[in-house]
Order: structure tokens, then C-alpha cells, then sequence
């Protein structure tokens, strides 16, 4: 049988190792550990900020390492997923159709996106559980002509036991995540190795011949007759350029900035993640409770009960580069005007419920949906494989994204890979 690398255990790569083995006998290179839950108490974490341990977002790598955080120079925080299961494990379950961009340049995944949905549970049923802070922001919105829609999300909500671990790995196993695609390839037969972070890809005459990687002090050549690259949208760039094959300088990163204000007993901190959302022009807006700007930022030095946090997400321009671990991106004057947009519409949203403006703050400026630096156009919407490439090197990941969809891109992402990994099959 013949061999399959497929580098990331994420969103893509766990589905292409599913769609794959048995077909191909498949070798899951993931760069982080076997994925476990945040296992501290937040509410003891909450009490210890008062000490000012916490300063740096980068910090939370000792508290809980499978959550990546790097800087660009202009201090926004980037946030990537590191072990099995990748960025999904610390993502809110979202799952959103976000092909728009795609289907323009002739990209039909509707087949894709109709086995998604026989194969992982998706619903809105979470909505009968909102707290009385939600149901309020949800009529507000709809009272203001934001058509706000219950964000349909991927797991089991109706067991939800509204702990507010969302993003740290969810406790109770509501949450649907990569790992379940991945633990099915596994039981029949994928090979997974962990902390295996790739050096880069060996070509020989225009084909790719297998993997270097690094493994316990010590570098490993992992040969394959086809290899399919899901390290991410931070990940994926930086394998290609290590192997020789440019990148475009078209890193969009999906900014998300909260405004904020303290509200007695909101309890957003219990809510789901993300319970609702709205779609503007250039940006959405949805509940949100914030943590990295709760534990770093010191305008947050609040009680978590009674911090209600609103999300703008936006759709952010493709100009920057990677670079090893150094990101080089910046929002430019259009971004900053839609960013701003945001701003205004949170506060009038806030108004709507009697929150005054002067007592509301910002949290901190983060990103984590990278992606649109090996983007596909109207040539590869059949093949979804560069000239540039290797016949046997495909890329299965949010950088074959055209534009930022400035929205949560985990289902989109899916659907890529289960493309991509019919075109192996064929």
C-alpha cells in the first residue's frame, strides 16, 4: 500500500487522514503533544492575576501549552492550537458555512458540506440555555435591524454544563473536535506521531520524496509516495518556504477586538461561547467572553462574573508575511476604519440596554483564523493543486483561502480537506 504523510492533526489534517487511510497507509506528523483540557480552576486563576504574575499573553504556555501565542511587532496577539487536534481543541465550536469567496472563483463544495453534516453533529439547540444577558443582547440586536442568528455549533450542547471552558478544551466532551476524525483514522490503522515538528519537505526532480523532521533531539526522514500539508495558516507557509517553494505576502489573520463594560451578574463568563451573530459589511459582531484580555489586560481587573464583552471580528486585508516564528502583519488604514465601524456599532449596541459609554473599555487586539498565503484562484478550482507544486505535495488548509472570511473557518476548512482528499483518491 502506498505510503501518506499528512503534517497537522487539525481541522484538515485529521480529515484527509480519515478520508485517506485504508486507501493509503497514513502517517499523522503532528508538531504538539496528545491534546489535554485546561485543568485549572478559573476561579483560582482569577484570584491569582491579583498577584501581577500575569503580564504577558505569552504566559500562557506554562499554564496551558496547547495554546500558542506569538506577537507581531505592533503588539497584536496571535493565538494557534499546538498538539493533537490542532486549533479546534481551543476554538468556540462554530460551525459556519464561509465558502463565498471560494464559490466566486468557480469552487462548488456543496457535496462536502452535505457530508459534514451526516458525520458531525451540528445545531443551534444551545439556545434554550442562553442566560437571561444573552436573550436580552439578542433581542437588542434584532430591535436594531442586526439580524443576529444562533450560531449553529459542532458537538453536543444540550449537555453543556455552561462551565466556560469553551477554548480551553472542552471538559465534558460537548464540544465537537478534530481529534474524533482523527481517533477514527487511528482505529484503522493511521499511524500518529507527536511532538514531530517538520524541518521541511525533500524534493528530488520535481517530486516530493518524504519529510524531514525533528523528533527528540534528533532529525527523522519519513518517506511517502503522496504528502498533504495541514500545519495551518502560521505552520503551512513557513514548511513550504523551509523546502523552497515561495509563499504570496497574503497573511489575513481575522483580528478580533471586544468592547466591554461591567454589568452585576451578567455571567458571560458561563455562557457559551460565541451563543449568537451578526454579519456586516467587513465584520461581524457576537458575544464573547474574552480571556486573554481578562487574565493580561489590566482594564479587565474585574470580577469575571460581571464583565459583558461584545466581539468584532474582522475581515482583514491580505498583506503580511511569516517567517519562521516571526509574523509580519499590520491592519492597515481601511482595516483600522472598519475596526473603528465596530467600535461605534458595539456602543450604541450597549446604549440600546442603558450601558453608559463612558464606563466601557477595550480588550485586547488578537487574531487566530491565519491563512491566504498559497491562495487558490480560478486555475486550480478543479485540480486545487499549484503548477508550482509537486505532482505527489498537496496543501489542505485554511492558506488555500482567497480572502479573510473575518468568521469562524473550521467547517469551510473541513470541506477544503475533504476536497482535496477525493482529488488524491481520484
Amino acid at each position: 500500500m502506498k505510503k501518506a504523510i499528512v503534517i497537522g492533526s487539525g481541522a484538515a489534517g485529521a480529515t484527509v487522514a480519515k478520508e485517506l487511510q485504508g486507501i493509503f497507509a497514513v502517517t499523522v506528523l503532528e508538531a504538539g503533544k496528545q491534546f489535554r483540557p485546561f485543568s485549572y480552576s478559573l476561579a483560582y486563576l482569577e484570584r491569582l492575576r491579583k498577584s501581577g504574575l500575569f503580564f504577558d499573553e505569552r504566559e500562557i504556555r506554562w499554564l496551558f501549552p496547547a495554546m500558542q501565542i506569538r506577537k507581531t511587532r505592533e503588539k497584536m496577539v496571535l493565538v494557534n492550537g499546538i498538539g493533537t487536534g490542532g486549533t479546534t481543541t481551543i476554538s468556540t465550536g462554530n460551525a459556519l458555512r464561509m465558502d463565498g469567496e471560494l464559490k466566486k472563483i468557480g469552487i462548488d463544495l456543496d457535496v462536502e458540506f452535505n457530508q459534514i453534516m451526516k458525520e458531525i453533529p451540528i445545531s443551534t439547540g444551545h439556545q434554550k440555555h442562553w442566560n437571561k444577558t444573552t436573550r436580552q443582547l439578542f433581542k437588542t440586536f434584532e430591535s436594531m435591524d442586526l439580524n443576529p442568528q444562533p450560531t449553529p455549533k459542532m458537538g453536543n450542547y444540550e449537555h453543556c454544563k455552561h462551565c466556560g471552558k469553551c477554548i480551553f478544551g472542552c471538559p465534558e466532551g460537548v464540544k465537537w473536535d478534530s481529534r474524533q476524525f482523527l481517533q477514527d483514522a487511528i482505529s484503522r490503522g493511521a499511524n500518529l506521531v507527536t511532538g514531530c515538528r517538520i524541518e521541511k519537505i525533500i524534493i528530488e526532480n520535481g517530486k516530493a520524496k518524504g519529510v524531514t523532521a525533528g523528533k527528540r533531539f534528533s532529525s527523522k526522514f519519513f518517506p511517502a509516495d503522496v504528502i498533504i500539508l495541514s500545519a495551518g495558516g502560521f505552520g503551512t507557509p513557513v514548511v513550504l518556504q523551509n523546502s523552497g517553494i515561495d509563499c504570496k505576502a497574503g497573511l489575513f489573520v481575522d483580528p478580533v477586538l471586544c468592547v466591554a463594560t461591567e454589568r452585576a451578574g451578567a455571567l458571560q463568563n458561563k455562557e457559551v461561547a460565541m451563543p449568537f451573530v451578526a454579519q456586516l459589511d467587513h465584520f461581524m459582531v457576537s458575544p464573547y467572553f474574552d480571556y486573554l484580555s481578562f487574565f493580561f489586560n489590566k482594564q479587565w481587573r474585574r470580577p469575571a462574573r460581571n464583565i459583558l464583552s461584545l466581539m468584532i471580528k474582522l475581515a482583514d486585508s491580505n498583506k503580511g508575511t511569516i517567517s519562521g516564528r516571526k509574523v509580519d502583519k499590520i491592519l492597515n488604514e481601511q482595516d483600522k476604519k472598519h475596526l473603528q465601524q465596530g467600535v461605534a456599532l458595539c456602543h450604541e449596541i450597549f446604549g440600546k440596554i442603558g450601558l453608559k459609554k463612558q464606563d466601557l473599555f477595550l480588550g485586547t487586539l488578537n487574531a487566530g483564523h491565519p491563512g491566504g498565503m498559497f491562495p487558490l484562484t480560478e486555475k486550480e478550482a478543479e485540480t486545487f493543486h499549484h503548477s508550482t507544486l509537486p505532482d505527489n505535495l498537496f496543501i489542505a488548509d485554511a492558506t488555500l483561502i482567497p480572502k479573510s472570511l473575518g468568521n469562524p473557518p473550521i467547517l469551510t476548512i473541513i470541506a477544503l480537506a475533504k476536497r482535496v482528499s477525493r482529488l488524491i483518491k481520484q
